[in-house]
């Protein structure tokens, strides 16, 4: 395919107050959560640190987000701020809540592997053509630095023609940034649609007749 063009969106790094817990078990960490936080755990300083986090503030803050892998300044009373990514979120399977958050404390050397989503830009040329862009890859897992962690991975797929594909090869990745897929992945592809194929089978038999 052509070349693509990178563009990157830098994360912009937001502060969350936290306060440290002392409670723990099952009982107690439900009535943590009717309370309106979320039990959480802080890995990877001097010592594991258990915290709760306001549950609205922080859904707030992963609802503007496009990734739920973030960096935050978090901010725990008494201590001073902390730089910190979101390892792992645990989630209600019916309602959605978040019932508990795994954050990383991290240094600007902790290499980070991060799941962010994969934006396509532009119009395939492809369509024009009678084809449908079809995006088989909405998130690719990435391991880089904090300081040259993006937001999302985002690639213009404007010079795509139908029949051609995106690979993981394909994109332009920021400095800094390290798929753990191989190149050879498709991302996306711009498939000929059954309008564009009988498109082309009348075409082709009106030249036929034509030449007859």
């Amino acid at each position: 395919m052509s070349e693509t063009k990178k563009l990157i969106i830098k994360m912009a790094i937001e502060t969350i107050q936290a306060t440290e817990r002392a409670r723990s078990g099952s009982g107690a960490l439900n009535a943590m959560r009717r309370e309106g936080f979320v039990p959480s755990v802080v890995y990877g300083a001097t010592e594991n640190k258990k915290i709760k986090v306001h549950a609205k503030t922080f859904r707030d803050m992963l609802n503007a987000s496009a990734s739920s892998q973030i960096l935050l300044n978090l901010e725990v009373e008494g201590s001073a701020p902390q730089r910190v990514f979101i390892q792992d979120l645990q989630f209600d399977a019916i309602t959605g809540v978040i019932l508990h958050a795994d954050f990383l404390a991290v240094t600007d050397k902790t290499l980070l592997t991060a799941k962010l989503p994969v934006v396509l830009t532009g119009e395939p040329v492809g369509i024009k053509q009678g084809g449908a862009l079809e995006q088989l890859v909405h998130t690719l897992k990435v391991k880089a630095l904090p300081d040259d962690l993006p937001l999302t991975i985002e690639t213009d797929v404007t010079g795509l023609n139908i029949s051609e594909a995106l690979t993981v090869g394909d994109i332009a990745f920021p400095a800094g940034v390290t798929p753990t897929l191989q190149g050879h992945v498709l991302v996306a592809l711009v498939a000929m649609t059954r309008a564009a194929k009988s498109a082309g089978v009348e075409g082709a038999e009106g030249e036929a007749a034509a030449a007859e």
